[in-house]
């Protein structure tokens, strides 16, 4: 297929200023959703303010397990949209006195899977961040409760939407870079060693046993709160299951298949060191290289991530090569996407990106979209089914990694075939009194 270079790259330009352009509704329209926050950090106000902007959310609630966390981001809704949220630690407290219409999760991960579900079940729309569980069947619970509601779910995979992964996508399809063989993904760090950090009471106004809720009640560490449950695997999946999700689900968007046949990932801590967890101390103990092979039927996935040593001598440090009989693509972030032709004689195609600063997403074309979706009862552009898809190939790995072995996978039933020990780790044992959702 010949492409005309001008001609793609202009049509691209365009679709992505009309998307980002384009207003919601007409003038006319003033209706506001009830709008609540479970997970009141960082990254769920930077979804809230999208909401705010929009102007079609009334804020009545936030929750969260720390009240200096709560009070500061409703001073934050006050100042945005003159909304005078109430505070929650419980959010099934908050589901059942506000009854919002809209419900924002940006919790840890161990919580996204008990706090969609009730939000769903109280009749909500949720926007929830990915990944959707932090186990398969907690995925999966997700995916079969949003199914039988009337409920709009979207989850944060904003590379669905951002103008250069659409035009990127589209480049792939039309058959730009030839026929696929083989996916190559990766995030990279630089990074070092890990020492132990001390081990302390909680802040006061942290409900620590709340915040740890189904999971195991580790000690408090400010190495955890704020921010860096994402490499504690009690909370998380480490970067398999926080960036590689993203580079999954831009491989499952291109392809026609659902589901790999095999996964196999390998993976450890070479530089930051046996993970330490006693009364004293402790430190994370998420793999800080990883390697992980995903076998499709007519090509083969490779997912790697180290935390150490950068990436300047290669082209890019985060994205995902897709090989092809005409070409290598490359699908970026803040470089866009760039296409290196088999022959020498040929020009690179270039698309820069469009993204949405100071944070370099696409969360208000999210939005948008969310609400278009409520409004029209259509399925978002990052639906449900696809943010399970994506999220169980990043735990698949994790798994596989746990076990030391390969696995097989029956896309029919999302099971494992023939292996119980496996099996075993698509759900885990929850802490106390909270039940594990049943699919």
């Amino acid at each position: 297929m010949k492409l005309n270079r001008r001609q793609f790259l202009a049509n691209s330009a365009a679709a992505g200023f009309a998307l980002s352009a384009a207003p919601l509704w007409g003038a006319s329209r003033i209706e506001k959703y009830r709008t609540a926050l479970i997970g009141s950090g960082w990254w769920g106000m930077n979804i809230l303010r999208e909401a705010a902007a929009a102007k079609r959310s009334k804020i009545v609630a936030l929750c969260d397990a720390d009240a200096d966390t709560l009070e500061t981001a409703a001073d934050q809704v006050n100042d945005l949209s003159g909304d005078n949220p109430k505070q929650y630690r419980d959010f099934r407290e908050l589901l059942e006195k506000e009854k919002p219409e809209i419900v924002i999760v940006a919790t840890p991960d161990h919580w996204h899977a008990l706090t969609t579900i009730a939000a769903i079940e109280s009749g909500a729309h949720v926007y929830v961040e990915k990944p959707t569980g932090h186990t398969v069947n907690e995925s999966k619970a997700m995916y079969a409760v949003a199914r039988q509601s009337d409920s709009v779910v979207q989850v944060g995979l904003h590379r669905r939407i951002g103008p250069h992964h659409v035009s990127g996508m589209r480049f792939l399809k039309e058959g730009g870079a030839g026929e696929i063989g083989m996916v190559r993904m990766f995030a990279h760090s630089q990074g070092g060693d890990e020492k132990p950090s001390p081990n302390s009471e909680p802040p006061a106004g942290m409900d620590w046993d709340l915040y740890c809720g189904p999971a195991p009640l580790r000690p408090f560490n400010s190495r955890i709160h704020p921010g860096g449950w994402r490499n504690f695997l009690d909370f998380a999946n480490g970067t398999l299951g926080d960036w590689g999700v993203h580079w999954l689900d831009q491989v499952l968007w291109w392809t026609d298949e659902k589901y790999p046949e095999t996964i196999f990932s390998s993976g450890g801590r070479p530089i930051r060191g046996a993970p330490v967890l006693n009364e004293r101390e402790q430190t994370t103990d998420a793999p800080d290289a990883q390697v992980a092979v995903y076998q499709f039927k007519s090509f083969t996935a490779t997912w790697e991530h180290r935390k150490f040593a950068g990436n300047s001598a290669e082209k890019a440090r985060i994205g995902c090569y897709f090989y092809g009989t005409k070409g290598t693509f490359h699908m970026g972030w803040r470089d866009g996407w760039t296409f290196y032709p088999a022959r020498d004689r040929d020009e690179p195609v270039h698309q820069d990106s469009q993204l949405q600063e100071p944070d370099g997403h696409n969360i208000q074309l999210m939005w948008q979209d969310f609400l278009k979706a409520i409004e029209s009862r259509r399925r978002p552009v990052a639906d449900i089914e696809i943010g399970h898809r994506a999220t169980t190939l990043s735990l698949l790995g994790m798994l596989s990694m746990k076990l030391g072995r390969s696995i097989r996978w029956d896309e029919r039933t999302e099971t494992i075939v023939g292996d119980n020990e496996a099996s075993r780790l698509l759900s885990r044992d929850y802490r106390g009194s909270w039940k594990y959702p049943a699919a």
